[in-house]
């Protein structure tokens, strides 16, 4: 059975009760189960890894070769995530960025993305609804 990347850095461990007027209410469960379900159709499974600490979603990235895709939300890490990035740079499959506010509506230091250039697409500001959006991406991008 393929499996499917989630892999979601600083702070997404708190969704549901982090600033719910930004990043809503549903929790990083909820979130697993949505890209879960979206992916099932396909037989996918979904691996989900949430960590604070870059280095240790790297070694995520690093080990994950052999998964179909992925769908990474890098919080803060977008705008200097520097290993995160190389080790995206390395990883063999599509991928796809994902952030539940609009950061460009937000504090211009979130308007740039170092991950971005290197993804096979962005999904900004819809919520957690976009992690069903980047879950389609795939689908749509990744061959049967």
């Amino acid at each position: 059975m393929s499996r499917l990347l989630l892999l979601n850095g600083p702070n997404l461990g708190i969704l549901g009760r982090r600033e719910p007027a930004v990043y809503g209410t549903d929790t990083l469960s909820d979130v697993e189960k949505a890209v879960a379900d979206e992916v099932a159709e396909r037989g996918w499974t979904v691996t989900s890894v949430q960590d604070d600490v870059e280095g240790e979603l790297v070694r995520t990235v690093n080990a994950s070769a052999d998964t179909v895709g992925a769908i990474v939300n890098p919080g803060a890490l977008m705008m200097a995530g520097w290993s995160l990035r190389d080790s995206l740079a390395a990883y063999p499959r599509p991928w796809v960025e994902v952030h539940i506010s609009n950061v460009w509506a937000r504090e211009r230091f979130r308007h740039e993305s170092v991950l971005a250039p290197l993804a096979s697409g962005v999904v900004v500001g819809l919520g957690t609804f976009g992690y069903r959006l980047a879950a389609r991406a795939l689908m749509h991008l990744v061959a049967d």
